[in-house]
């Protein structure tokens, strides 16, 4: 499979590994410096790992030229549901997960079974803290965002995710922390003046995010419509 990597930073690069070590080759490399190669770069699946601030025109042009493309970039989603619109009227190929690895889809189902058993006990606070490496430009996290919907879904008195706190009964506080070579940590917390319960998934590496993108990009090349990480999963 011939891949094109939309963003060389630290996942672009172990991305390459992954796929290389998979037996596919990387056909472009694109990052800020040589944007403008991608008019040119030819392969079989686009997997866009790169800022917020690129994702969306680098997405929207993969459709446009009827590009697979994979997903993982956060902080740009607001926009997202013109991406799908686009997809669906240009019949192309569109993944995005807010995170691949198997063991934080795991962790959101197991989120959104804690969610809707803790629903009928109103006397627990419900919020979450996300641990990442200083690097990265977003905050709240993608899958702090992922794991507030999955709450918000299943919780009747909460309404929206809030970044600061509020006060508020009906708010999900996301506190977010920026720390070197952290690759990603993330809590969900019930409080009460009992007790309290917490779950929680820590990142060790990069390596199962890569490994969850690249394999996305082998099921998906030879398919068309927008799809998430509950189909590939089969969730």
């Amino acid at each position: 499979m011939e891949i094109i990597l939309l963003g060389y930073g630290k996942m672009g690069k172990i991305i390459e590994r992954i796929a290389v070590d998979r037996g596919h080759h990387i056909a472009a490399r694109i990052d800020v410096d040589n944007a403008a190669e991608f008019a040119t770069a030819k392969g079989d699946v686009a997997i866009e790992f790169s800022h917020p601030d690129s994702a969306f025109e680098n997405v929207k042009k993969c459709i446009e030229r009827k590009l697979p493309v994979v997903c993982g970039t956060t902080g740009w989603l607001k926009r997202k549901p013109e991406i799908e619109a686009l997809c669906k009227k240009m019949d192309g190929t569109f993944f995005y997960a807010s995170n691949y690895s198997l063991g934080v889809n795991i962790f959101f189902k197991l989120n959104e079974y804690v969610a809707r058993m803790m629903n009928n006990f109103s006397e627990y606070e419900i919020s979450l803290d996300e641990i990442h490496h200083a690097e990265k430009k977003d905050a709240p996290s993608g899958t702090a965002i992922t794991l507030a919907e999955g709450i918000l879904n299943n919780v009747s008195r909460k309404k929206k995710w809030v970044k600061e706190k509020t006060g508020k009964a009906e708010d999900v506080y996301i506190e977010s922390f920026r720390i070197d070579e952290v690759p990603g940590t993330h809590v969900v917390k019930y409080e009460s003046a009992i007790d309290d319960i917490e779950i929680k998934h820590i990142a060790h590496s990069r390596e199962g995010f890569a490994k969850g993108a690249v394999m996305v990009a082998e099921w998906i090349k030879e398919k068309k419509g927008v799809y998430s990480m509950d189909d590939f999963l089969n969730f």
